[in-house]
């Protein structure tokens, strides 16, 4: 599946950074093209990846280049004013030979979250293809405002893309450590899941159960949110018992059909890219990569059976990613329109406390001008 990738934002453009450094690391070719947006000239200046052709400074007559923090609100308004001149920066590059649009945005900060709704909107009403959003969620240490615009920035960019990804950040940073001594193992736990999904269809050798870019995007039909389980092992020989019964054994089928199986169970009940309950999924996809001789039709068939059980809906596709210089098989499953989000609930409540003690201080702040303004008007002249 051919996308063009937009981080939009901090934290945007870096997991989009990390997307093209992975896909030229893998020698996979699924991001078509690239490109970096943001109110902060600093933030572009770190990316590595994606050339300074493709970084793009939006609001500089506003923001003189220096970002605008957590206002939320005024992310939108920058993108809202600088909406041709984003879009005419899309055409320039040309959305030729992609199947999809990934907006990519950190929903805690201000430019990304204010500004990846207002791009999806415009971006769906351009163009035929589909507009998918992966928003990152805000650590919980990194203060209520964040909750508050990534509540917000939330209930817009799910009604504006055609499928939501969300990237849980409080359910993937060690003990101790901040978001931000974090992002990079992060990055590599968003991009290595997204390049088996996207990357699937852009395999070179033919699997026995293609997965082409249909079969994502007839997944992700529906809208919503989506979550994403990975599982991987490496691959070691069964011993004494693989080499007497040789390559083409009874034991070596069974293994992979196992392996993959086992794979599969461990992706759906190990960390999501947001925790949820996934019986509550509309759809799903389960994708294996690995070395041709490793993968199985038949474990395949039986994962899907079981994901089938386990969903609300019936929608379940499957198939393969044959890696030949691959070291190892990792399986993928995604669960499409999941309704039973916890760090949701729990981000709109905290949203909702912040929002009071900003009506708060906002009122103590006007009842605090007004008697100033009573005791200026009481107060007798000296002249």
């Amino acid at each position: 599946m051919k996308v063009f990738v937009i981080g939009y934002g901090q934290a945007g453009g870096r997991v989009a950074d990390s997307f093209v450094e992975f896909a030229k690391r893998t020698g996979q070719n699924f991001v078509v093209r690239a490109l970096a947006i943001n109110t902060a000239r600093s933030d572009l200046i770190g990316i590595r990846n994606i050339p300074m052709e493709d970084k793009l400074l939006v609001g500089e007559s506003l923001t003189k280049g220096h970002g605008i923090g957590a206002d939320n609100e005024l992310g939108a308004e920058v993108a809202t004013d600088e909406i041709y001149t984003i879009q005419s920066a899309i055409d320039k590059r040309g959305t030729h030979q992609i199947d999809a649009f990934l907006v990519i945005a950190g929903l805690g900060g201000g430019t990304g979250s204010g500004g990846a709704p207002v791009l999806a909107r415009r971006l769906k009403k351009l163009y035929e293809e589909p507009v998918y959003g992966l928003g990152i969620l805000p650590s919980e240490d990194e203060g209520s405002l964040y909750s508050l615009n990534a509540a917000r920035s939330l209930m817009t960019f799910v009604n504006e893309v055609d499928n939501l990804f969300l990237f849980d950040n409080d359910a993937w940073k060690q003990g101790g450590e901040s978001v931000k001594e974090a992002f990079v193992d992060i990055n590599e736990e968003i991009v290595r899941r997204f390049g088996i999904l996207l990357g699937a269809g852009e395999a070179n050798e033919v699997g026995q159960m293609v997965v082409d870019a249909a079969e994502v995007i007839n997944t992700l039909k529906g809208g919503g949110i989506s979550t994403i389980g990975y599982a991987a092992e490496g691959i070691e020989n069964v011993g004494f018992l693989k080499r007497f019964f040789g390559k083409k054994g009874s034991l070596e089928k069974m293994d992979s059909v196992t392996r993959i199986t086992s794979l599969v169970r461990r992706a759906v009940a190990g960390r999501l890219t947001i925790p949820c309950d996934v019986s509550t999924a509309e759809r799903a996809l389960i994708i294996t990569a690995g070395p041709p001789k490793e993968l199985s039709r038949k474990g395949i068939e039986k994962s899907k059976v079981r994901v089938e059980e386990m969903i609300r809906g019936t929608e379940v596709r499957g198939g393969d990613y044959p890696l030949v210089k691959g070291d190892h098989v990792a399986t993928v499953v995604l669960f499409s329109g999941v309704s039973d989000i916890p760090r949701i609930k729990e981000l709109q409540k905290i949203g909702a406390e912040a929002q009071e003690r900003i009506k708060e201080v906002s009122s103590e702040k006007e009842k605090g001008y007004l008697e100033l303004m009573d005791t200026n008007e009481t107060v007798a002249p000296l002249f």
